[in-house]
């Protein structure tokens, strides 16, 4: 089974590295909500992240509306190409990248 690992860079910039699956995402889940609690704004690089499905987007959603509960920013990078994928055809894509706008500083 693969895994994911949280790379922290500090300044709240994270890389993750390995799958983002519905095999991975409830550990990805309980690891962020340690990583990101002491972070106004959060980045994460996507770049290492060399598989990803529904249950991916899902994370990646989950983690946009966790920024709006707590007055928090967001913001993705390197997006793998499935989950992009996966979002255009969900028409939610636009959705990924609105938690960059919640606490008015960019």
């Amino acid at each position: 089974m693969d895994k994911i690992r949280f790379e922290d860079q500090g300044g709240g910039k994270f890389a993750l590295h390995g799958a983002l699956t519905f095999f991975t995402v409830t550990d990805a889940l309980e690891r962020s909500r340690e990583l990101f609690a002491d972070h106004a704004r959060i980045e994460v690089d996507l770049a290492d992240v060399h598989e990803g499905d529904s249950a991916g987007l899902a994370l990646l959603l989950e983690w946009v509306n966790w920024a709006k509960n707590y007055v928090r920013e967001i913001r993705y990078t390197n997006v793998p190409p499935q989950i992009v994928a996966i979002a255009q055809i969900s028409e939610v894509d636009n959705m990924l990248t609105r938690g960059e706008r919640w606490t008015g500083v960019i």
